[in-house]
């Protein structure tokens, strides 16, 4: 693999710039990086170290905003950096492929993931269209996506954001490509979908000798897919490795604190004292959309300064809960109360007051904040409709909530979405869900965009706010490591069924339910062996493997 003949993509002293305030401002210092046919590369560090920004530039490719100002991009005797336009886009996609963080923002709404799908190998001249077709529907059932023959005739809005970019990955893969950059693959899948997907990755790269780079926080994660790894901090290279030398013997102080992270646990809460009334209440709520029943018959209470962690896979009716919550799906039966009172259904018929006390983070960032608002607007429009702030009284208040989020408001204020990274964008929306001064906070996978060295100092922010202000969380999530780190009380959901509910410390002691046992094998461990581990013990009837419905 070491012999040149071998080498796929060489990037020597890359040097890229991004625009602010009039200025230009070196992002990426100086990075080298070399990878082999059939080799993976992981790329992981803190948001902003320019891990997606070097992922693109792989690509002879740099965001709106940023340039590729210095250093050179080989790929297979191909200089990226001189090619024309016109080459280097008959590459993209046929030769190289990206696996984008964000599917929601990615896929075209007006067209059906088939087409999308044919798109790229029909206009390369790899396959026919009736060719494409049929392999999409085998990469779909590769994928482990419901209903692979049927489903690629959905639109995007039509599945699950986990289904979503399942089917991404699914489209990155069409043309059989030399190199594919994996930009957070796996960050809107529930931990049993991850486990098939993962596993389908790692065939398909080892099966057609594909090279690729996986960016990820989650290092667990690039241990099982990595054969090597880059550590990364504010565009520098800290160190790089094999995975196993750099899982066991890191020599940077930087990648051991890397290594070291999610120390963070919420201290244990009194037990609510009998008859108090829960902040939100579900009761007997059934809801679905057109004829389909997403949520049948669901209940269960959220007190103040308590968070309850609602986990389960991918169309299990997480998301679908928070939008009867919020009033944005009126149920076909039952209740949602808020301090004892019943809330309209319809969010259209709730005063401004009860729209005020139940806030949301939601889990797309990028589909969330409006790209054409300054953060001083996205952030401040709230403090303005809900608290009357006007003024020099709205801007502390902007300037605050910044400060808050560990965002230096100086340096962000007057920035635009497009100038953060995935993890700032993902700060913004838990800054203007605060802004309004709530009672109840829906947070949505708000840590699944964010490495995990962010994701904690968010977590003991969300648990410093929550004793302050005396909040109440619901907390959607597949990482069961947040809900080890900040529930209070876990609400396991399997199609839309409560499976399992009660405090965190009895749901994490066996017995369990058979899927919730599914759920807590699935989590990955700082083992590059761990998925072969865990395959071949599910291949053998062990861990859950005969939960019917698992990964779908």
């Amino acid at each position: 693999m070491n012999e040149n003949r071998d080498v796929l993509l060489t990037i020597r002293d890359l040097r890229i710039e991004g625009r602010s305030d009039e200025q230009w401002n070196e992002i990426v210092k100086g990075v080298d990086l070399t990878l082999h046919k059939g080799e993976v590369l992981g790329l992981i560090g803190e948001s902003g170290a320019g891990k997606s920004t070097i992922g693109l530039a792989a690509m002879g490719f740099a965001r709106d905003g940023c340039r590729i100002s210095g250093g050179t991009i080989d790929f297979d005797g191909i200089d990226l950096r001189k090619a024309s336009e016109a080459k280097r886009r008959n590459l993209r996609g046929k030769r190289i492929a990206y696996v984008a963080q964000s599917a929601a923002a990615s896929f075209n709404p007006a067209h059906r993931l088939i087409d999308q799908y044919a798109e790229g190998p029909v206009q390369h001249g790899v396959m026919s269209r009736g060719e494409a077709n049929r392999d999409a529907t085998e990469l779909y059932r590769r994928m482990q996506l419901p209903n692979p023959d049927e489903i690629g005739f959905r639109y995007p809005h039509q599945v699950s954001g986990g289904q979503l970019q399942r089917a991404m990955t699914a489209m990155a893969m069409s043309c059989r490509p030399d190199l594919i950059i994996f930009d957070e693959p796996t960050t809107a899948l529930d931990v049993t979908t991850q486990i098939e997907v993962l596993s389908a990755i790692r065939d398909i790269v080892e099966q057609f000798d594909t090279a690729a780079i996986y960016i990820t926080h989650d290092l667990a994660v690039v241990a099982q897919m990595a054969d090597k790894i880059k550590v990364l901090l504010k565009g520098e290279e800290v160190e790089e490795a094999d995975t196993r030398t750099m899982l066991n013997a890191p020599t940077q102080d930087y990648t051991k604190s890397l290594w070291a992270v999610r120390s963070h646990t919420r201290p244990e809460q009194p037990p609510v004292a009998p008859g108090t009334t829960p902040v939100v209440a579900v009761r007997n709520v059934t809801a679905g959309y057109g004829t389909l029943d997403v949520l049948k018959n669901i209940s269960f209470d959220i007190h103040a300064r308590r968070t309850v962690a609602v986990v389960g896979e991918s169309g299990s009716g997480k998301s679908t809960t928070a939008r009867v919550i919020t009033g944005l799906l009126p149920p076909r039966e039952g209740e949602v109360l808020f301090n004892g009172t019943a809330l309209p259904p319809d969010y259209r018929n709730r005063s401004k007051e009860q729209l005020r006390q139940a806030q949301m983070i939601y889990q797309m960032a990028d589909t969330a904040l409006n790209p054409k608002q300054r953060l001083r607007e996205l952030i401040g429009r709230p403090a303005q409709m809900y608290l009357g702030l006007r003024g020099k009284a709205l801007n502390e208040r902007v300037r605050e909530l910044l400060r808050l989020i560990e965002l230096e408001p100086d340096d962000f204020i007057d920035r635009l979405p497009s100038e953060l990274s995935g993890g700032q964008k993902q700060r913004i929306g838990i800054a203007r869900a605060l802004a309004a001064e709530p009672q109840f906070i829906i947070c949505d996978e708000v840590t699944s965009a964010l490495d995990q060295l962010v994701a904690e100092g968010i977590l003991k922010l969300l648990d410093k706010l929550q004793d302050e202000f005396d909040l109440a969380y619901m907390f959607i999530t597949h990482d069961l490591a947040t809900v080890k780190s900040i529930a209070d009380e876990v609400v396991v959901m399997k199609e839309g069924i409560v499976v399992e509910q009660g405090p965190k410390s009895e749901m994490f002691q066996p017995p369990h339910d058979p899927y919730t046992e599914l759920l807590l094998s699935s989590v990955p461990e700082m083992d590059p062996d761990w998925l072969d581990k865990l395959l071949e013990e599910r291949a053998a009837g062990g861990a859950g493997a005969s939960v019917e419905g698992a990964g779908n």
